[in-house]
């Protein structure tokens, strides 16, 4: 903790004082209280383009042509001037107005086929090796025809196209293409990655498709999970059905060879091996542990059977109708699964409806928790340890994101939430919404750290989400006594709109390590935006 606010002070202290061990980059990130966007320039002269995101090392700028059918990405540049004048702050030159000026577009890649449209709102990153993961995808049919294997409900999607490319120099090295599926893209939900690992979910066909993406470049099928869940499990059933049509077919011959000598005259109707009515390898995973955990919470086994009826075969048609909503990696070894209805996999607002959490351990196959969304327990594992749902990345900046177990201002505010809730149940059920959580879809800017700065959560935050646009700036309040103003970050034109009936909507991109932020702001269906640049002089 540095003694004084004084950024000259600071520098002098950090040059005869080291830092305790583990926190020298916390402290480094003290300095921001210095080193905050003051400056706004309004109304930037730049690209029609749809901005996504600032990648997590703040090397590229990810964006999109308005008819979803190119990639564009930029290089952060910085303004950089002269003047003669002697004034402290010089007036900035017309040209600092300008989008090129704080960023340089490196290339243009179309990345969409004519049916196609880039999913705006998806895209991942690969930091060790700068790669990009995006999504192509042609429209969505909300009344598809039925299909083998797929769930009743869920819409369709007739192609969609993962593309990896290297955002160095655009290069699209590999792609993945889905046929007649639905895969929810929307802020990353039905996609994860862990490390060079990544998990797909297929909401039509209940299968997690786990790929490697190699430092070549390529995207390797590891596995997938879903009606199978071992390598051979295929194979074995396969082989154990070819069996049992073998024992059909000479069961049938010998049954035709007494009906033709007269022996009766009965017929004998045989099970139809095509007819597959097991259930999923997931699911089946999913009842035994179920059964298993009410088996063993009783020690008399009349006792066991009443358990059993009221607790699990009562339920058991309601725990088959369950489908995964969505997936998330603890670990390299461990899978935190949704389960839910069908209408909460493809609706919009799942909130009222009841949902489970179940630990899949992919090595040995099996289901080591399962929890329900009011559980007591899963909370106080969220609260504790919610940094082992959110961090999924190497890269160093994101191991800085405030959540509560490492901010006492987070914590102390969750706290505050809970002790204001009418129920208690009602308030685990709101906070075990954001799990499995969506990846990648915090920043690690140090201007929402909440150790440095105190904001308006209901206006701004880490998340990367569309919020509604206030008139009023955005304060940002130091933590440090006495508490003072650091800088203000205002949305929109300069004296406000004109037009006070329409809603608006403003998104922020704030770069993970240098005092820069972008405000987009925009009414709905309405282009184009007014983009405002926020940064330091």
């Amino acid at each position: 903790m540095f003694s004084s606010g004084n950024v000259t002070s600071r520098v002098f202290e950090r040059q005869i004082r080291s830092s305790p061990p583990g926190a020298s980059v916390n402290r480094a990130r003290k300095f921001y209280e210095n080193l905050v966007p003051s400056h706004t320039l309004y109304d930037v002269e730049c690209p029609d383009h749809c901005f996504r995101k600032f990648t997590e090392d703040g090397l590229f700028l990810i964006s999109f042509s308005r008819n979803h059918q190119e990639l564009v990405v930029y290089r952060p540049s910085w303004l950089t001037y002269t003047s003669v004048s002697d004034d402290t702050l010089p007036p900035l030159p017309r040209r600092a107005s300008r989008f090129d000026s704080f960023f340089t577009q490196l290339y243009s890649v179309n990345l969409a086929s004519a049916n196609e449209l880039i999913c705006k709102d998806f895209f991942l990153y690969f930091p060790s090796r700068r790669f990009g993961l995006f999504a192509t995808s042609t429209a969505q049919i909300h009344d598809s025809a039925p299909s083998p294997g797929a769930v009743p409900g869920v819409p369709s999607i007739d192609k969609i196209t993962f593309v990896l490319l290297r955002l160095d120099d655009g290069v699209v090295l590999d792609e993945r293409v889905f046929v007649h599926d639905f895969v929810n893209l929307a802020y990353n939900m039905g996609v994860f990655m862990y490390d060079d690992l990544l998990a797909i979910l297929s909401l039509r066909y209940q299968k997690i498709h786990l790929l490697q993406i190699r430092d070549s470049g390529h995207l390797v099928d590891a596995r997938a999970i879903g009606y199978f869940c071992r390598e051979d499990d295929e194979l074995f059933l396969n082989s154990s059905s070819q069996a049992m049509m073998m024992t059909t077919t000479q069961d049938k011959n010998k049954q035709q060879n007494r009906e033709d000598d007269g022996d009766n005259g009965l017929n004998h109707t045989q099970p139809n091996a095509d007819n597959n009515s097991f259930l999923s390898g997931i699911k089946q995973r999913l009842l035994s542990f179920i059964f298993r955990e009410i088996w063993n919470e009783e020690s008399d086994n009349t006792v066991r059977v009443q358990s059993l009826k009221k607790k699990f075969y009562f339920h058991f048609q309601d725990y088959v109708d369950l489908i995964i909503w969505k997936v998330q990696f603890l670990d390299r070894h461990h899978l935190l699964i949704k389960f839910g209805s069908v209408d909460g996999g493809v609706g919009r607002n799942a909130d009222h409806l009841p949902a489970f959490f179940a630990v899949y351990n992919m090595e040995t196959t099996d289901i080591v928790a399962f929890y329900q969304n009011s559980a007591e327990d899963l909370y106080q594992l969220f609260e504790q340890f919610s940094d082992h749902f959110t961090v999924s990345s190497s890269s160093p900046f994101m191991n800085f994101v405030t959540s509560h177990s490492n901010s006492v201002h987070a914590l102390e505010q969750l706290k505050y939430l809970k002790n204001k809730s009418n129920s208690f149940s009602q308030f685990v059920k709101k906070m075990l919404v954001s799990l499995p959580f969506s990846c990648q879809s915090q920043s690690p800017s140090p201007y929402f750290d909440q150790s440095l700065f105190r904001f308006d959560e209901k206006l701004i935050s880490a998340a990367d989400r569309h919020r509604q646009s206030s008139d009023n700036p955005i304060k940002f309040i130091s933590r440090r006594k006495p508490e003072t103003l650091k800088f203000k970050i205002k949305p929109g034109p300069e004296c406000g709109s004109a037009d006070g009936r329409s809603k608006k909507i403003c998104s922020f991109l704030f770069h993970p390590h240098l005092p820069l932020a972008i405000s987009i702001q925009q009414t709905l269906f309405m282009p184009p935006s007014v983009v405002n640049i926020h940064f330091r002089r």
